[in-house]
């Protein structure tokens, strides 16, 4: 890659811009993308794949757009932990039990059946495949774009190359799955009755169709902490993570000289480094004046960036090259996330399961975003607390998430592949069992 530009960086951004704008014109105009529930994000990278250098070659991306995504999903990991609101551990623990139970559940039995799944089907048939193939699985889809990054990035640092493009396809096909699928399971749930707030499919607010809020539904962004003769206060909230940022390449770099066998990725170190930042202003008593919806934001801006170029910076002929194997892993996860939609929500959730599974459907297969919006379908005003449950059990989940995408690909290089499918399915079945212990397991019948 040639020498890094801002110039070529101010271009790569404002193209990217522009599409993010006509996507969300296109969301808001067009009844198919609507129908489809497509991110702005979404329809953006897809312009961009098509008339990028990967496709017509009329939009002047340069050489170093496809390094964005690295930074990016560093941006969101830090922008985690900073201005989260003190909990008490044992009312996190009392309330959050069975959606931390089901967020881990989906999540190790995802990722370790992908990876299993790639060791004992698709590596045998087609012989030059990556032993870490099936992990693709899980980064896309239970990841989206920004674990995606993170994996693609670790993979990279050992020699895999191609895994980038091939987790950012697994992520773009994630999200259709999760959106299309989402939706046909949503039509299910609500012609058999099984939805608890709403009794049509038609009965879905306009502002998740358009994506466009109404005067009425707008909520604010954030408070102003700091008063802006001082400093405005997005920019300081943008100072904070633009330093965490930083100083995690500082790290980043430290790390790799001492340890030169052993990446530790940039958004791992990241999150570490932000979470200190959080627990000492928290002990001097300033973080009141961060705003945790400010940095959701940040994270949110970050987000829609990294899924717009991650599509867009796709190599379409290392996608093709790898076809069928893909083809047969996002058959197999599509299955496999079915199963676990109707499987472990109607053994876990006690109350409102089929919204708490569309939920975890969404993403289990996409990513939280669409979750969410599967959820804001069946659950408009959001009744069933699945949102305020599931931020809460992340704060239990995020260490193991974390975790395997840092280890995963170290794993791999280090020839241990067989190890992390095995870990991760006993850890499910060890939350299945203790479930089971505790009366927990088995709510209700899989028809009801």
């Amino acid at each position: 890659m040639n020498e890094f530009t801002i110039v070529a960086f101010m271009i790569d951004i404002s193209i990217i811009s522009g599409l993010l704008l006509a996507g969300t014109i296109l969301r808001a105009k067009l009844k198919w993308m609507q129908a489809l529930f497509l991110p702005a994000s979404m329809i953006a990278g897809f312009i961009g794949l098509a008339f990028g250098p990967r496709g017509f070659d009329w939009l002047p991306f340069s050489d170093q757009f496809s390094s964005y995504p690295g930074l990016l999903i560093a941006v969101i990991f830090a922008a985690i932990p900073i201005g989260a609101a003190k909990v008490n551990l044992k009312e996190i623990i009392h309330r959050v039990r069975e959606m931390w139970s089901f967020s881990m559940l989906l999540t190790l039995l995802m990722w370790g059946a992908g990876a299993l799944f790639g060791l004992i089907v698709l590596v045998p048939l087609f012989s030059d495949l990556p032993t870490g193939f099936g992990l693709i699985l899980g980064a896309g889809f239970l990841g989206g774009h920004g674990t995606a990054a993170a994996i693609g990035e670790g993979f990279q640092y050992y020699g895999w190359d191609e895994a980038m493009d091939l987790a950012m396809t697994s992520a773009t096909i994630g999200i259709l799955i999760a959106v299309l699928g989402g939706l046909v399971l949503v039509k299910r749930s609500t012609e058999k009755g099984h939805t608890k707030f709403i009794q049509s499919f038609k009965d879905l607010p306009n502002e998740l169709r358009t994506g466009l809020m109404g005067k009425t539904e707008r909520t604010a962004m954030g408070e102003e902490t700091v008063s802006p003769s001082s400093i405005d206060p997005l920019v300081l909230h943008i100072s904070i993570i633009a330093l965490v940022i930083g100083v995690s390449y500082w790290v980043s770099d430290i790390l790799q000289k001492v340890i030169p066998a052993v990446s530790i990725p940039l958004f791992s170190i990241a999150f570490i480094l932000a979470l200190l930042f959080q627990v000492a202003s928290r002990k001097v008593k300033a973080d009141e004046y961060v705003d945790q919806r400010v940095m959701e934001r940040i994270g949110g801006t970050a987000t829609d960036y990294l899924v717009a170029i991650g599509i867009a910076s796709i190599n379409i002929t290392v996608v093709v090259d790898y076809a069928l194997p893909l083809a047969l892993l996002f058959l197999f996860g599509t299955i496999w996330a079915y199963i676990l939609f109707r499987f472990i929500g109607p053994n876990i959730f006690k109350d409102f399961w089929v919204e708490k599974s569309l939920f975890g459907w969404g993403w289990s297969t996409g990513t939280v975003a669409m979750g969410l919006a599967l959820l804001r379908i069946v659950d408009p005003e959001l009744k069933s607390k699945t949102t305020d449950d599931y931020a809460l059990a992340y704060i239990g989940v995020a260490p193991f998430d974390i975790a395997i995408v840092t280890f995963a690909p170290m794993l791999v290089a280090f020839g241990f592949t067989w190890v992390i499918p095995l870990v991760l399915l006993v850890a499910g079945a060890i939350i299945i069992y203790v479930n089971r212990s505790f009366g927990l397991w088995g709510r209700r019948k899989l028809d009801q």
